[in-house]
């Protein structure tokens, strides 16, 4: 990478900090701002954060299919709410919603260790729970967006409000829960239920290893959610979101 590509990249994380901190968009950036690969794209995710001077409070992970590349990005700490909150719509320029199931581990994964097998990520899930995250963007053009200039804006993330946490249960029907999903009473879960990842778990090993591999810990204070189960809705209104996922606790939203 040349220097003035680095210097554009660095430019970049510092506009969309403070799109972010004013609550608004910028325009599409430039070709040479625009990352050339996805480790481009996570060293501007990490640079944003530093510029908001935010600590690292959990990761956003998915995949658009059961065998498809999983990408992730990590979320702010000022970013995660507890359910039940009302949040202001004009807080969000673009918002979108989406019913997700989150995780947390009962162990520290070190800096620098790993790689991780699956095994090795899976055994010990400490807990699950349910999650609507708030899909915003810093670009006034999305989603008409180069994908890894996405990437770079924490992957499209807004916020996630966090339901409360039971118990892992290694034998709950991850690839097919009962779900609902509703704004003001009326259902807006688009087609048939489902994480296009497939089991969600999958997910997790990625984002061990692409954590530890950067020099982040993850723990168990650091909540994973794993991509959405309904769609996602676009309110165009204020109003009440409740979201069900079956042997979850509810989760609810209010926006105003």
């Amino acid at each position: 990478m040349n220097n003035k590509t680095a210097t554009s990249r660095m430019d970049l994380a510092i506009e969309l900090a403070a799109a972010w901190k004013a609550r608004s968009v910028i325009d599409t950036p430039n070709e040479e701002a625009i990352p050339g690969d996805a480790a481009a794209a996570f060293d501007i995710q990490h640079q944003t954060l530093a510029a908001l001077d935010q600590s690292i409070a959990g990761w956003k992970v998915g995949a658009k299919s059961i065998d498809g590349p999983i990408q992730g990005a990590p979320l702010p700490i000022d970013c995660l709410i507890a359910s039940g909150a009302t949040i202001a719509r004009s807080d969000y320029p673009l918002l979108g919603l989406e019913l997700e199931i989150a995780f947390r581990f009962g162990r520290l994964f070190e800096p620098f260790s790993g790689p991780y097998s699956e095994e090795d990520v899976l055994s010990p899930i400490s807990e699950c729970l349910p999650a609507i995250e708030i899909v915003s963007s810093r670009y006034a053009k999305w989603p008409a967006v180069d994908k890894l200039a996405q990437l770079a804006d924490l992957q499209n993330h807004g916020a996630l409000i966090c339901g409360d946490a039971i118990p892992y249960d290694p034998t709950y029907p991850f690839m097919d829960p009962s779900v609902s999903f509703s704004f003001e009473g009326i259902d807006i879960v688009k087609g048939a239920a489902g994480n296009p990842a497939g089991d969600p778990r999958r997910l997790l090993t990625w984002v061990v290893n692409h954590c530890v591999a950067r020099g982040i810990a993850i723990g168990n204070d650091v909540v994973v959610t794993t991509g959405s189960y309904t769609g996602m809705h676009f309110p165009e209104a204020p109003g009440k979101v409740i979201g069900k996922i079956a042997g979850l606790p509810p989760i609810e939203l209010t926006l105003k």
